[in-house]
């Protein structure tokens, strides 16, 4: 499993989802979404996207990357 599959699974819970209905809001049918999150099929950058969209999250959050600023 990839780490946006694991951040997005992980996000997902943490918010008390479920998945098939994150999947619907990011426009995927049947089974689409699932398999992106079990690897069986490979997540693109338009994935990426629409995942981060419905999950209002930076991509990089899906990535595992926190987003931070420093102090000039």
């Amino acid at each position: 499993m990839s780490i946006i599959a694991e951040n997005t699974r992980r996000i997902i819970k943490e918010r008390g989802l479920k998945i098939g209905a994150v999947g619907k809001q990011a426009g995927y049918q049947g089974k689409t979404f699932y398999n992106l999150l079990s690897g069986e099929k490979v997540i693109t950058d338009r994935d990426i996207q629409a995942i981060a969209h419905v999950l209002k999250v930076t991509p990089n959050e899906l990535f595992g990357i926190n987003n931070f600023h420093q102090g000039a």
